[in-house]
């Protein structure tokens, strides 16, 4: 009776144990299968590739014109890569970081020529969606930071919106002080972390 448990209690700790394995099998094929199916999915809608980088804007370049990249006579689908080296940065596509001034939401010229090119590429490209990333300086408390800057990532969003493209293609997210690009303790370091990044 004694050796009858003990093997029955053995056959039920290695069935879970098969059962463990099983559940970890199916989980990473599935998994795999997501990933697998959001790659195809954005590569249908298009996909704009954009090497990373922060770019600090002259006074200059707010009277340039937008260009015609992403307006009426771009096709639903089409690749537009945009490669930094060779990218013309009086193209606003080519930008993908707009600044702000201190305690502030409000938009400049040159951040809403960048936000509507932006914009008129989503628009025409309706399976791309977009992260927008609102960040700040460290001055204020981290709370106050936190939502300045889903202020400025809420600033981007609405001039998309109001451009036609749809709520559910845009997310925002604030990280307030947390990733500063530049750690510098003066005027021209805060200023380039008080921004909105544009993410694809």
């Amino acid at each position: 009776m004694g050796g009858e448990s003990v093997e029955t209690i053995v056959d039920i700790e290695y069935g879970r144990l098969t059962m463990r394995r099983f559940w970890t099998v199916f989980l990473v094929l599935l998994l795999g299968a997501a990933l697998t199916g959001c790659a195809a999915t954005k590569k249908k809608g298009g996909a704009v590739d954009v090497e990373d980088a922060t770019i600090a804007l002259s006074t200059d370049e707010t009277d340039a014109t937008a260009s015609g990249i992403g307006s009426e006579d771009t096709t639903a689908g089409e690749i537009i890569t945009v490669d930094q080296d060779s990218a013309d940065m009086d193209d606003p596509l080519g930008q993908r970081v707009v600044y702000f001034d201190f305690d502030s939401s409000n938009l400049t010229l040159e951040a809403q020529r960048v936000i509507e090119a932006h914009a008129q590429y989503l628009s025409g490209n309706p399976g791309m969606a977009v992260v927008l990333e609102g960040h700040a300086d460290e001055r204020g408390t981290r709370e106050y930071n936190l939502a300045l800057g889903e202020r400025r990532a809420n600033a981007v969003s609405e001039i998309f919106q109001a451009m036609g493209v749809a709520p559910d293609a845009i997310r925002t997210i604030s990280y307030g002080e947390e990733r500063p690009v530049s750690m510098g303790q003066d005027e021209s370091a805060w200023s380039l972390n008080r921004r909105v990044e544009i993410l694809y």
